[in-house]
């Protein structure tokens, strides 16, 4: 007989080991991915050469931009904005979906209140009060509850994801209102001078020294510009619109967002290599949760073909008034139960094997997210870089530029030059300052997609 309990002890065990060996190996595994994928990425970037910037090394996105005006569109956008109120409210779900797996391993208790009427006999009345708890011999049920808490940090990382995605679209929106501004600004300027050339090539034209394709062309290049300042102008409204949006405050006048007519300076995020890694980005953290998580299920699923134990107790009494059937009188039961699954048609082990394979398929998902991460990081090095050397480019081509603009406008006046050669060096130059604004504004975007990639967030 002592044998025959050694050996069930024996088989249950093993069915134990089963559901507790494999599947962490995918966590793991994973951790190991990351480790080596960060320790490779951080060699490369040791490599490059130093770039531009800061001496602060920054340690959250918000610290990248220092514009104390911003301050008010992030703390409205945290309260307000519909998308991050959904990632909270998904957080406070898995909060209580862990308070109803927790509360599996706790006791029950029921009680009942019954009266029967039967004709040909008297009113008889029924009460019980029934204690029940399922013994977690084989941590099942601990199982499923650390994988609820796993849930939990699943959407802390998507909330984390969210308020770090949504504080970088309040900091490009900013970007954005800035850029339009400063190319409305030049195209003003360009119009400027564009009808004051049309008004002297007009005075020319009208006393005999000039023709009159100089002058059709000056209202052609007039009329161009005016057309692409209203364009400008639309553009900074919907940008100021869209800012507003992220805020969730549509009723703030869009008038009411003063931007600089210069960029702000935003601090390169390579800075903080040496202290920040991929391991802050939270959705590499989602997913290796998440790979926790199924984990556990998986544990659960080969557990749950195992014996169950559970224990009951019961108070039931029976009169015939419902005063004296409040146990007046009671009688108790306890009963101890033990059973086992024989057979299901295969039910629990194709739950254990979907568990198993839900895990695989975690897994690779976090690898799909590691390469993504690391992707990110090299292709927004890569662009620091090259977006670097167009500034540089662009800034010495404008400095030649209005040289010639300068230069052309005295010869004009000198009679050397036509006024199509004026227009041409004009909107040359003028073509450089918008080029160059632009590939300055698409470095600051940049860079806080570097901080982003690199894991860079804010206290959510």
């Amino acid at each position: 007989m002592t044998f025959r309990y050694s050996l069930v002890s024996l088989m249950l065990l093993g069915l134990v080991g089963c559901a507790t060996t494999g599947e962490a190996d995918f966590a793991t595994q994973a951790s190991s991915n990351q480790n080596i994928a960060i320790q490779q990425l951080v060699e490369r970037v040791e490599q490059t050469p130093p770039a531009l910037g800061s001496q602060q090394a920054p340690n959250r996105i918000t610290d990248l931009i220092n514009v104390p005006e911003l301050e008010q569109y992030l703390s409205a956008a945290f309260a307000n904005n519909p998308s991050l109120q959904q990632s909270i409210v998904a957080m406070k779900i898995a909060y209580a979906q862990e308070g109803i797996s927790f509360a599996d391993q706790l006791p029950t208790l029921a009680a009942g209140f019954s009266g029967e009427k039967t004709e040909g006999s008297n009113e008889s009345y029924n009460a019980d009060l029934t204690v029940s708890w399922e013994l977690d011999v084989w941590q099942r049920l601990s199982d499923v509850t650390a994988a609820s808490q796993k849930d939990v940090a699943v959407n802390q990382a998507n909330l984390q994801n969210a308020t770090n995605l949504l504080a970088a679209n309040i900091m490009r929106g900013w970007l954005e209102n800035s850029v339009n501004q400063q190319l409305l600004d030049i195209e003003q300027r360009r119009l400027v001078i564009l009808e004051n050339n049309e008004t002297l090539v007009l005075e020319r034209y009208q006393v005999g020294l000039g023709t009159l394709e100089e002058l059709d062309n000056a209202k052609t290049n007039t009329a161009s510009t005016r057309a692409t300042v209203a364009q400008y102008q639309e553009s900074l409204a919907q940008s100021k619109r869209s800012l507003l949006l992220l805020t969730g405050e549509l009723n703030a006048p869009v008038t009411d967002i003063q931007v600089a007519a210069d960029f702000p300076q935003i601090l390169n995020p390579l800075d903080s290599m040496s202290v920040q890694d991929l391991s802050g980005r939270p959705d590499l953290q989602q997913a290796f949760f998440n790979i926790e998580a199924e984990s556990l299920r998986t544990d659960a699923a080969y557990k749950a073909m195992l014996p169950s134990f559970s224990l009951s107790a019961s108070l039931k009494d029976m009169a015939e008034t419902p005063s004296e059937a409040l146990f007046a009188n009671p009688l108790w039961t306890a009963l101890g139960q033990i059973s086992a699954p024989l057979f299901q048609g295969g039910k629990l082990k194709a739950n254990a094997e979907i568990a198993e394979l839900t895990t695989e398929q975690s897994y690779w998902a976090y690898q799909e997210t590691l390469l993504t991460a690391v992707n990110e990081v090299e292709n927004a090095i890569g662009q620091e870089s090259a977006l670097a050397q167009q500034q540089q480019h662009l800034s010495t081509s404008l400095t030649s530029a209005k040289r010639s603009v300068v230069s052309y406008e005295e010869k004009y006046r000198q009679g050397l030059v036509d006024i199509f050669d004026l227009l041409t060096v004009q909107r040359q130059a003028y073509d450089v300052e918008a080029q160059l604004t632009n590939t300055t504004y698409q470095r600051l975007l940049n860079r806080i997609d570097l901080g982003l990639a690199l894991g860079l967030g804010v206290n959510a």
